[in-house]
């Protein structure tokens, strides 16, 4: 296993700034919803792929899919997420407008957690998370990915607390999945 530096190895837990740009999707605000995995998400991620290359071309030093839709017999809420590594998040002039004709719109500035922009696009089904290309985090999604796609025990681990927090209406469902990811990532950089 590779030795990764601290700012992979250790997990960014939030900060209390703001960062919505536009209004709260109404997605947001509905209760979560957990399906069973759909070979349709990935073809969705591939047609959302395309587009997003043949806008961006050469300012995409790479695009991933990462998330539970991306890992195979996952259950997941039905929203695909994508990392897109560009030179400069920070640089929206860069890629904003380009993405716009697509149906993106600018939802996320957080600058404090490596620089992460978000765009929200499809029928509020695409999460478009932009890093700068040395962010440290789509490492972390790469890696939780890759890891959930071949340890079906610890896939199935996620896919039932997942549930349950659904089930239970947490209202932080993002942050009540911590203690799992954290028990998750601990196997991964043992291994």
């Amino acid at each position: 296993m590779p030795d990764y530096p601290p700012e992979v190895r250790n997990r960014f837990v939030g900060d209390s700034k703001p960062g919505l740009v536009g209004e709260t999707p109404q997605r947001w605000l509905a209760p979560v919803v957990i399906e069973d995995y759909d070979p349709a998400w990935a073809e969705r991620y591939a047609q959302v792929r395309a587009g997003i290359v043949s806008a961006l071309g050469p300012r995409v030093l790479a695009i991933e899919h990462v998330g539970s839709t991306s890992v195979p017999g996952l259950a997941a809420k039905p929203i695909i997420d994508v990392d897109l590594l560009v030179n400069d998040s920070a640089d929206e002039d860069s890629y904003v407008p380009g993405l716009e004709p697509l149906g993106y719109r600018l939802l996320l500035r957080e600058p404090w957690w490596h620089g992460h922009r978000m765009l929200i696009g499809g029928d509020e089904d695409i999460h478009l998370h932009v890093w700068s290309g040395d962010a440290p985090e789509p490492v972390r999604h790469r890696l939780f990915r890759d890891w959930l796609r071949t340890h079906p025990e610890d896939r199935d681990l996620y896919a039932t607390t997942k549930r349950r927090l659904a089930d239970d209406r947490s209202p932080d469902y993002t942050m009540a999945k911590s203690d799992v990811i954290d028990q998750i990532f601990a196997r991964i950089f043992a291994d």
